[in-house]
């Protein structure tokens, strides 16, 4: 149906565009590293919120922004508060209940302030949702001893009496992110299996600066999160400490950064993927730091296919990798580590039962894999295991530590609410129909260097392209959505870009989060986000 064509850079959803060349800002007063004082709460949760879900059927009254206070949530650590944030989540006919599959028509943030709030059962995300703490003072669920539910954060959750059936199909469970929270499993019992996050998600979706304490007890059933099906995704800059598991895993294939466990029992459990890449890892005083379960070649027993681990510091571990089969080619899957510190870990590489693939003790192990080789045409492979030739990687590619650069989803938290400007405060709409590009190119021209450039949430139609200079940080609500169309994006020869993003020869940072970029054909919205649920 897509009749027409438009250049776009597309969104990654679960972090920040950041590009170093740019068209230069002339902003005046340079925005700087933020003036929030200490003590003031997270700029989301005092900025004038005038959101909006643009195809919605009633978008005047449909609240996207729901802070749980408001909805009779207490934070005081005594008071239950699963109602509350249940009904924060669900309030406003939004998608879930095992009633809806999908739908990016009921877009929501849950805010939660600073505070600790008591749950008894599970907090059930809906389709389309963002979870979010206060930045400056990350909030804390705290399930009690009593605590009822398959997960603290239920991300997928399972129908009762439904013979396996669940909300929705985990290949298509989109649009979900987690941040600033505080999963605390401590008060349940030792003995009783207790989940932080329930987290069968698949593409468009996030963890971000969450924590999972857990029971220090010998022999304890805590898990920080399980994940048993998928399609896709990103955790990033995220912790765990103490429990049976940090983290227990199968999903088609996910991109995994800053991961810490602490003295768990198995740091990742590794249940059956098609291909998982884990960069930047930490994990301290665990047994086993990846136990992965090899070995199925079919559908009906899949089992862990490919597992890329890069830039890892492992401390006082038995094992960093246990795989449970023998490594004999595509039986064992593919398996490639670089830059991989180990400070007293005898194994680096074994299969259950004692065999040692590669010994470990205090080093460094540059480039290592196993799996299979193919080279030339005939589709012949052969089977490698040991030191293999490591990717090249420029300095200027490397932090101090010498890993791979990366930067973090940005989150401004220490800015004052007076240093974000609303693009709707400014004469935008984002009602999906009105031409906002003039009022968007004003607030750019203006603010771009000066204040972060805040998108309330809506579907911001334009028809020319957006210039943005470097400098300038730019942020979304609940996935705003730049909407492209008319006459100027209509031909497939001339193509006109939508966005902008710098221009040849000049230099600087910019930054796009939380944003999706999109299109309309002639007479049509194309996107299904606009007239129903997938």
């Amino acid at each position: 149906m897509l009749s027409t064509t438009a250049w776009l850079f597309l969104s990654t959803f679960f972090g920040a565009i950041s590009f170093a060349s740019g068209l230069g800002t002339s902003c005046s007063t340079p925005l700087g590293s933020g003036s929030a004082a200490a003590g003031d709460p997270y700029w989301l949760q005092t900025i004038t919120h005038q959101g909006t879900s643009a195809f919605n059927a009633n978008p005047s009254s449909y609240q996207v922004f729901r802070n749980v206070k408001d909805f009779g949530a207490v934070g005081d650590g005594v008071t239950d508060d699963t109602a509350a944030i249940n009904s924060a989540m669900s309030s406003g006919n939004r998608c879930g209940d095992g009633s809806c599959s999908s739908s990016t028509l009921t877009p929501a943030i849950v805010y939660f302030p600073s505070g600790t709030y008591l749950v008894s059962s599970a907090i059930n995300t809906y389709y389309y949702t963002q979870m979010i703490g206060d930045a400056r003072n990350p909030p804390t669920l705290l399930a009690s001893s009593a605590f009822s539910g398959f997960a603290v954060i239920d991300a997928d959750p399972y129908i009762p009496n439904g013979y396996g059936a669940q909300w929705f199909t985990n290949q298509d469970n989109f649009y979900r992110s987690v941040r600033n929270l505080v999963i605390d499993l401590r008060q349940i019992p030792a003995s009783t299996s207790a989940i932080g996050l329930h987290w069968q998600v698949s593409q468009a979706t996030s963890l971000i600066n969450v924590v999972v304490e857990m029971s220090t007890a010998s022999g304890n059933n805590h898990e920080g999160l399980f994940m048993e099906n998928g399609s896709g995704g990103f955790m990033g800059d995220f912790a765990y400490g103490t429990g049976k598991n940090g983290i227990q895993v199968g999903n088609q294939q996910f991109t995994v950064r800053n991961l810490t466990v602490n003295n768990a029992n198995t740091a990742v459990s590794g249940i059956w993927n098609w291909g998982w890449t884990f960069q930047g890892v930490t994990i301290n005083n665990c047994q086993i730091g990846f136990d992965l379960s090899t070995g199925g070649t079919t559908q009906a027993d899949q089992t862990v296919g490919s597992e890329a681990i890069i830039d890892a510091v492992v401390t006082n571990t038995p094992i960093f990798v246990q795989s449970s089969s023998a490594s004999n080619g595509q039986l064992a899957g593919s398996l490639v580590l670089n830059n991989i510190q180990l400070n007293n870990v005898p194994t680096a590489v074994g299969v259950v039962g004692g065999t040692t693939v590669l010994a470990g003790g205090t080093t460094t192990i540059a480039s290592w894999g196993q799996g299979d080789v193919y080279s030339g045409t005939s589709g012949t492979k052969t089977f490698v295991q040991g030191n293999i030739v490591s990717a090249s990687k420029p300095s200027n590619l490397l932090d101090s530590a010498g890993r791979i650069f990366g930067k973090s989803h940005p989150q401004y938290a220490n800015y004052a609410t007076s240093e974000i400007i609303s693009v709707k405060s400014q004469g935008a709409t984002g009602d999906g129909k009105t031409d906002d590009t003039a009022a968007i190119q004003n607030v750019i021209n203006e603010y771009a260097g000066c204040k972060i450039i805040f998108f309330d949430a809506g579907s911001y139609y334009v028809t020319n392209t957006i210039s943005i200079p470097a400098g300038t940080q730019i942020v979304g609500e609940a996935w705003s959505v730049i909407l492209a169309g008319g006459s100027n994006f209509a031909s497939q020869d001339t193509p006109t870009v939508v966005v902008q993003a710098g221009e040849a020869n000049s230099q600087g940072v910019l930054e796009i989060s939380d944003i999706i970029f999109s299109t309309v054909g002639p007479g049509e919205l194309l996107l299904s986000r606009f007239n129903g649920n997938f």
